[in-house]
C-alpha cells in the first residue's frame, strides 16, 4: 500500500510499505477513505519529537471496515467509521474509568501511559495516512458511522480535534453563559470555540495572529483577538469591561510563541493566568513535551515550564490537561453532527491526494494562507 513515512525533518514522502495485517483475534483493518494532516504532526515534522525515521504518520482517521478478527464481533467488515487517536485496551483501570487516552496496556514504552497512531512516543503503531490502517481492540475502539458518504469531511474531525477542542471546554470547566477565552486559532482551538458555543457560550474570544484563521473564528460567531496588535489579555480585559473570560482553553503548546516568532513556551500561560477570573478554570489541550532539545530555554529543554504559578495560585484557578479521551465524546459529537447542529467541516480549506501529502505537509507548516486544514484522500488521484 502507498503510506506517509516520516524521513527526517521537513521531509516526508508517499512510499510503498507492506499492507497491515491482523495480529490478534481483536484486530481490525480499515480502508481509509479520509485521513487528516493534524498541528501536532508538524512537531514531528518540524524535527521537534523523537518520532523515528520510517514511521507511517496520521492519527486523524477514518474509513470502512475491510477485515476483521475471529475476535471481533461488534464491528462488520462494510462498517463505516471513525477511528479515534487513542489506541485502547477498554478494560485496564484508566480505559475503565473513561480515560482511553492513558490506557495502561497498549503503549510497551515504561512511564507512558497512553497509545496513538503514528505518533513519537506513543507507541508502535503505523498511522493512518496511508491506505490501509490495522485497528486493535477494534470492538472497544471503533465509532460506527452512517453507511454512504455524506457528512464526510465533518466526521473527519471526529478523530481528534472536535473532542480536543470539547475536552477543552470541559477540562476548563465552562458552564452555559461563559465568556471563553480560547489562545490559538489552529483546528483544535477553532474546535474549542466551535464547541463552546455548541455548549451556549455568551462570547468566545480568539486568540491568533493568523487572519485566515482569525477569519474562521468570525465565521462561527467567535470574537477575534489578533495577538500582533497589542497584548491579548489586555485587549480581552478591556472588551469585557475588566471582568476578563470566565474560562479559558490553551490550544498552542509548547512551541508558543510572540509575534516577531520567537518562543517563550511560558507566554500562553502566562496570558491565560492573567485574562481568566479568579476561581475560573483554564484547559490545556496544546501539547507539552518532558523534553524539548530545540527549546528556548534551558528549564523548558527538560519540559520545566515557569509560568506565573503564583498568580494562578492567588486567583484560586484551576487548571485540567492532558491528551483528550476521544471516546467520551465523539458518539455525542457524531450525532451533533448528523442533526445539523455541528458542522466542524468549516475548518477544511484542502482535499488533496494521498499522494500530495509532502506538498501539503510544506505548505500547512508554513502557515500559508488558506491552509487552514487538510484532508488527505487514499482514493482521490
Amino acid at each position: 500500500m502507498k503510506a506517509v513515512v516520516y524521513q527526517g525533518p521537513r521531509n516526508v514522502a508517499v512510499t510503498e510499505v507492506d499492507d497491515p495485517q491482523l495480529q490478534a483475534p481483536t484486530d481490525a483493518i480499515v480502508r481509509i477513505t479520509t485521513t487528516n494532516i493534524c498541528g501536532s504532526d508538524l512537531h514531528m515534522y518540524e524535527g521537534r519529537s523523537t518520532v523515528e525515521q520510517g514511521k507511517i504518520l496520521g492519527h486523524e482517521n477514518m474509513g470502512v471496515v475491510e477485515a476483521v478478527g475471529p475476535g471481533v464481533s461488534r464491528i462488520k467488515v462494510g462498517d463505516r467509521v471513525s477511528v479515534p487517536f487513542n489506541v485502547a485496551c477498554g478494560t485496564c483501570r484508566n480505559c475503565v474509568e473513561g480515560w482511553t487516552s492513558f490506557c495502561l496496556r497498549t503503549n510497551p514504552i515504561e512511564g507512558v501511559d497512553g497509545a496513538a497512531y503514528g505518533y513519537a512516543n506513543m507507541g508502535p503503531y503505523d498511522g493512518g495516512q496511508a491506505e490501509l490502517l490495522r485497528v486493535p481492540y477494534a470492538d472497544f475502539n471503533l465509532l460506527e458511522l452512517p453507511p454512504g458518504t455524506e457528512h464526510e469531511n465533518d466526521f473527519a474531525m471526529l478523530s481528534d480535534i472536535f473532542p480536543t477542542g470539547w475536552h477543552g471546554t470541559e477540562l476548563a470547566g465552562m458552564r452555559p453563559g461563559d465568556r471563553v477565552a480560547v489562545f490559538g486559532a489552529g483546528p483544535v482551538g477553532l474546535m474549542a470555540a466551535h464547541s463552546a458555543m455548541i455548549r451556549g457560550a455568551s462570547e468566545v474570544f480568539v486568540v491568533d495572529k493568523e487572519q485566515d484563521r482569525l477569519d474562521l473564528a468570525v465565521k462561527i460567531g467567535a470574537t477575534p483577538v489578533d495577538f500582533s496588535r497589542g497584548d491579548p489579555a489586555e485587549q480581552i480585559l478591556e472588551a469585557t469591561g475588566g471582568r476578563g473570560a470566565d474560562c479559558g482553553v490553551e490550544a498552542v503548546g509548547y512551541q508558543a510563541h510572540d509575534p516577531s516568532g520567537e518562543e517563550h513556551p511560558e507566554l500562553v500561560l502566562d496570558n491565560l493566568v492573567t485574562v481568566v477570573r479568579s476561581t475560573g478554570g483554564i484547559g490545556v489541550v496544546g501539547v507539552y513535551v518532558p523534553q524539548d532539545p530545540g527549546a528556548a530555554t534551558d528549564a523548558a529543554k527538560q519540559g520545566r515550564i515557569g509560568f506565573d504559578y503564583g498568580t494562578f495560585f492567588s486567583k484560586g484557578q484551576r487548571m485540567g490537561t492532558g491528551q483528550c479521551p476521544v471516546m467520551r465524546y465523539n458518539r455525542h459529537l457524531r450525532d451533533l453532527i448528523i442533526t445539523g447542529r455541528a458542522t466542524p467541516s468549516f475548518l477544511v480549506s484542502h482535499e488533496l491526494p494521498l499522494e500530495r501529502a509532502a506538498e501539503a505537509y510544506d505548505h500547512f507548516d508554513r502557515r500559508e494562507a488558506g491552509w487552514t486544514k487538510v484532508l488527505l484522500r487514499p482514493g482521490q488521484h
